[in-house]
């Protein structure tokens, strides 16, 4: 709902419902021309860094003025605008750090990869899709002596784009979190945490059918937003721990568990019940993914994989999508976890399945037995103590007690 302008009312002023219309208008036409002159500035700033640091690779700057040439450059540059940020040393370093990074994808076939994300963020965000053609647009038109610039690039802000070359190896591992940054918006911090997650070599490995059973945008993405393996070491169980004790765990942990999931899952409820002919049935864990909009119902299970999982696992998901999935939803999916799986075997238990279904495995859960074994300090303290005795035992010839 539209909320009422404030409007300053003065004397021989009449405030009528077209006037009221038009300073919304005003309102946000303003908004957008911001939002517009914030994308054009960032993207500027970073043309300017890509061509500084091709320039620094391009000129062979330091053969060419000396070893001290960057950081003379630095003096210059804030000497000359003194009022402007990012012109320190470490800074400009980055910047031919960044285009060398690139350099070798941009004159080669691994080019592709960044078209490919141009497609990719089309796939998943429309919006995005039609932001970047313009941008490329006023790039190709307007561009600087013909610098290969990819256009996504300036949806990046620059502190993100160093920390994705402090700590990528290759190309196709930094479009992945250039591609994550801008569908999800994410923070400094959060890009941070994905890239220390290895986020790009964890997800889009659980075993699925779902090219099968999902048109091809939602597929891709179900596929990216699962993992072969979860990573449970932020849970402590006993060591012959049951499935309701894994969900207990996962529940009190649940921040944890969504950080360990992924970005875009939603918590809707643990043991929702529904009800189907009479029965009352629960499903482990629901959630509602908010980029794919479907539903993902998550099975737990302690033990290896078995076929018939997967047919308890096929009637939530028709049950889902029959009683909560609304018009607008997408394809409910299915989600089990296990403690171990044959790939070969999960993928013949797909035959005659009609649902999306994904199969995973989890590790890493810490067991309270084996905590429980170890020393505590204070008898660490003692043994160290007792370890010093004997030493000093040993100088005045006694022998070291074994």
């Amino acid at each position: 709902m539209e909320k009422e302008p404030f409007v300053v009312k003065i004397h021989d002023v009449h405030i009528e419902e077209e006037y009221v219309e038009w300073v919304n208008v005003l309102k946000t036409t303003y908004r957008k021309s911001q939002i517009r002159a914030t994308v054009k500035v960032n993207s500027e700033k970073l043309l300017w860094n890509w061509q500084l640091g091709r320039d620094l690779v391009q000129r062979k700057a330091e053969e060419r003025w000396g070893t001290g040439i960057v950081e003379q450059l630095s003096l210059d540059l804030q000497a000359e605008f003194p009022d402007e940020k990012g012109f320190s040393t470490s800074n400009i370093w980055y910047m031919k750090r960044w285009y060398l990074f690139y350099a070798n994808a941009l004159s080669s076939s691994e080019n592709q990869k960044l078209d490919q994300l141009g497609q990719v963020l089309y796939l998943l965000n429309n919006e995005n899709d039609a932001k970047l053609d313009q941008l490329g647009q006023e790039i190709n038109d307007n561009g600087i002596n013909g610098i290969d610039f990819p256009p996504l690039f300036a949806f990046v802000p620059w502190r993100h784009h160093i920390e994705i070359i402090k700590n990528c190896t290759t190309t196709e591992e930094a479009i992945f979190y250039i591609q994550k940054t801008i569908n999800e918006g994410l923070s400094r911090s959060n890009l941070t945490h994905c890239i220390k997650a290895d986020l790009f070599h964890k997800q889009g490995g659980a075993v699925s059918n779902f090219p099968e059973h999902l048109p091809v945008v939602q597929a891709e993405l179900a596929q990216e937003i699962t993992k072969e393996n979860y990573d449970f070491g932020f849970i402590t169980l006993p060591s012959k721990f049951n499935e309701a004790q894994l969900e207990d765990a996962l529940a009190h942990q649940l921040s944890r568990f969504l950080l360990e999931l992924g970005n875009g899952f939603a918590f809707v409820g643990r043991q929702k019940e529904i009800v189907v002919a009479g029965k009352s049935r629960k499903i482990d864990l629901l959630f509602y993914h908010i980029h794919l909009k479907a539903y993902i119902v998550c099975e737990l299970k302690v033990v290896a994989f078995q076929p018939e999982f997967l047919g308890k696992l096929n009637f939530y998901v028709n049950a889902v999508n029959n009683l909560l999935k609304a018009e607008d939803d997408n394809p409910t999916i299915g989600l089990l976890i296990c403690s171990d799986m044959n790939r070969t075997e999960v993928q013949w238990s797909f035959d005659g399945l009609t649902t999306p279904i994904g199969v995973a495995t989890y590790s890493n859960v810490q067991i309270e037995d084996i905590k429980k074994q170890l020393p505590s300090i204070e008898e660490l303290e003692q043994r160290i103590k007792l370890l010093e005795t004997e030493l000093n035992k040993n100088k005045f010839g006694n022998p070291l007690k074994v």
